[in-house]
């Protein structure tokens, strides 16, 4: 079967498993008591993040030629993502239905935890970025170690810290449950959790073997490929959630999805590329990089000190990530 139709059936496989494990993990964290904190910053945004962070792990198993190069483009990619598109993609939606929010443009969530988000972000993956230019492996290891130590500090913070609980009648139903009238029960949760897993790994797995055809095809690295492709597959559609959230006025969710990730993805799959790969990053992953502070740069001087959404940071988030992609196409 051709690359045209497995490369999208990885997309599909990826974002299914991806919508139900988000579905049963909202309903999980609302099933042990949870806030809006905690399902926002830690439960959706692992979830939604989970399927960009097994890609590299599954190419760091395969091997093979061009594999960690899979590997680093996912990992570099989803910052860079999540920190220009999908923030331009919440602002839209805040200006856009700027009268139906009560809050209009003005944020409401709870600024400490937005602060700790941008602060651990911009602090774990500078850090990442830095051993990048050519740490030896006696540092990269202990840096891999205290990245993992810093998200499970960051993670018993918002737990303690996670606000005020969500209605369960908000969620959507289960989707494995046929009975829709009353609550799914926890081990009806937890078998569509293995079932959403199963399909991330299954789809990782096609997905790494696709992009490492493709760009032996076409000439492209592989790195390239994955930098652009991987989060786009499987970032970008979750993060439509954090669109109809901040529709809604539920800015805390909305930005919690994103920034949790953002937590996340310079942590644990960071630590990943530097104990299980060589960590060399080229000019295309040093920009990306770069280009991800950036976009994080701007969520902290619109967001956390304006404390607002504004159409000059919209347009400066999406110019960034088009300034990679103009990079991109002008020198492959």
């Amino acid at each position: 079967m051709s690359s045209a139709v497995l490369l999208p059936a990885s997309f599909a496989i990826l974002l299914a498993g991806a919508l139900l494990f988000t579905n049963a993990i909202e309903w999980f964290g609302s099933m042990v008591g949870l806030g809006q904190g905690a399902v926002g910053s830690l439960l959706a945004a692992v979830a939604t993040a989970l399927p960009e962070s097994l890609i590299p792990i599954v190419a760091i198993i395969e091997g093979g030629e061009g594999s960690e190069d899979v590997a680093v483009g996912a990992i570099i990619g989803a910052p860079l993502l999540l920190a220009t598109i999908a923030m331009a993609l919440v602002g839209l939606g805040a200006v856009l239905y700027r009268r139906r929010r009560e809050t209009g443009l003005h944020l409401d969530v709870h600024f400490p935890t937005l602060e700790r988000d941008l602060a651990f972000f911009m602090g774990c993956f500078l850090v990442g970025l830095l051993l990048g230019l050519g740490a030896p492996p006696a540092v990269q290891i202990p840096a891999a170690v205290l990245l993992v130590v810093a998200y499970a500090v960051y993670a018993r913070w918002t737990l303690r810290h996670s606000g005020d609980v969500e209605e369960a009648e908000e969620l959507r139903p289960l989707v494995l449950d046929a009975t829709r009238g009353d609550p799914p029960t926890m081990g009806l949760v937890v078998l569509q959790l293995l079932v959403a897993l199963g399909a991330i790994v299954g789809g990782a797995h096609i997905f790494v073997e696709q992009v490492l055809h493709v760009a032996d095809s076409v000439g492209l690295e592989p790195l390239v490929l994955s930098l652009v492709l991987a989060p786009f597959a499987t970032e970008l559609p979750e993060k439509a959630n954090s669109f109809f959230w901040v529709r809604e006025g539920k800015d805390s969710l909305a930005l919690g999805n994103i920034t949790g990730a953002l937590v996340f993805q310079s942590t644990l799959p960071m630590a990943v590329g530097l104990a299980f790969t060589s960590w060399e990053l080229d000019t295309y992953s040093i920009l990306a990089g770069c280009l991800a502070l950036a976009g994080g740069l701007v969520a902290i001087v619109t967001l956390q000190v304006r404390r607002r959404f504004s159409a000059p940071a919209i347009a400066l988030w999406a110019a960034l990530y088009a300034a990679f992609v103009v990079y991109v196409i002008s020198t492959a």
